[in-house]
């Protein structure tokens, strides 16, 4: 095969390693700002990954990381790895549970701002955060939003919920969808646009996800989720693309221009997102809302940029949840 033809069947999307997402960065360079990093409870950080995330986003000015975990496991992976805990804070527990149930003591008394999850698993943490007596819960269901910057379009997009919520009902959406918002309003988007996402864009009795939709519609008119133009149900291509939606006739501000994808259960949302990252070049921060502090929340498989913005975008909803 010639050069020629190989140029014409070569994917014309360029590779991950190849990519920068000025939109992460934007949010780096926007957390920056803020003349004292907010003091962070990093939980059980014993692997390499979970640990030099915490040491990174400090060295960069975004966090003021509390390492919060078995002081030994903690100093043997620094060791290990070549990295310095010169003037980082420890606090020496037990075991992971104790760690989490820490972290949640100091973010209850306001000596931290955000927690980051560290080399424990989410239930764990998460369990810890919604204990009904010394956690950190407020009316809201806890969601997750996936922050995300994919190289073919033109501002960030936030998927949600991804991570937590198996199968919401319209109650659990309406928290979810109001998440987002929060979430999109502090990265400066004073007024999203929120696709609710199904297969279809018409209502149809035998698809739950179109009748969710159209309810939460009809709650943004009654006032009671505020803070976006909000449309649905709508196809993702629909959502995304303005001809797709021209060529079916949909009269809506979103095609096209969609800040928020509203997922109609975990198992969509999970598989639209890292979909985008794998075959989309599409990186991600993340981040879950609804508690009395941001949480970051990453994947273990998380590049150091898409750590790095988690905690960014982590600092900006500290600050307009006014933690900062």
């Amino acid at each position: 095969m010639d050069d020629a033809v190989k140029q014409v069947l070569a994917p014309h999307a360029p590779s991950r390693d190849d990519l920068t997402h000025r939109q992460l960065q934007s949010f780096l360079d926007e957390a920056r700002r803020f003349d004292n990093p907010p003091p962070t409870a990093v939980v059980h950080p014993v692997d390499f990954n979970s640990l030099d995330g915490a040491l990174e986003a400090g060295e960069e000015g975004l966090i003021e990381p509390l390492l919060i975990g078995p002081r030994n496991k903690i100093e043997a992976v620094a060791e290990e790895g070549g990295l310095s805990l010169k003037g980082v804070t420890i606090i020496d527990v037990e075991h992971s549970h104790a760690a989490a149930e820490e972290a949640v003591r100091l973010a209850r008394c306001g000596e931290v701002h955000a927690l980051m999850k560290g080399s424990l698993g989410t239930s764990e943490l998460l369990g810890a955060v919604v204990d009904r007596q010394k956690g950190l819960r407020t009316e809201r269901r806890l969601s997750h939003v996936f922050v995300l910057d994919v190289p073919s379009y033109h501002k960030p997009l936030l998927v949600s919920d991804a991570a937590i919520n198996i199968a919401p009902d319209l109650m659990a959406k309406k928290d979810i969808l109001q998440n987002v918002i929060d979430c999109a309003q502090a990265l400066g988007v004073s007024q999203p646009k929120a696709a609710l996402l199904s297969a279809v864009e018409k209502v149809k009795a035998n698809m739950q996800s179109t009748l969710d939709a159209a309810a939460l519609c009809k709650m943004v008119d009654r006032h009671q989720i505020t803070g976006a133009i909000v449309d649905g149900p709508l196809a993702f291509d629909n959502a995304i693309s303005l001809e797709a939606a021209k060529a079916k006739g949909i009269d809506s501000p979103i095609p096209g221009d969609a800040d928020i994808l509203l997922v109609p259960d975990l198992e969509s949302g999970n598989i639209l997102a890292k979909q985008l990252q794998y075959l989309a070049g599409a990186s991600a921060a993340g981040i879950v809302m609804g508690a009395r502090v941001p949480l970051v929340l990453t994947s273990r498989a998380a590049k150091p940029l898409e750590r790095l913005s988690s905690c960014a975008v982590a600092v900006l909803v500290a600050h307009q949840m006014g933690r900062l």
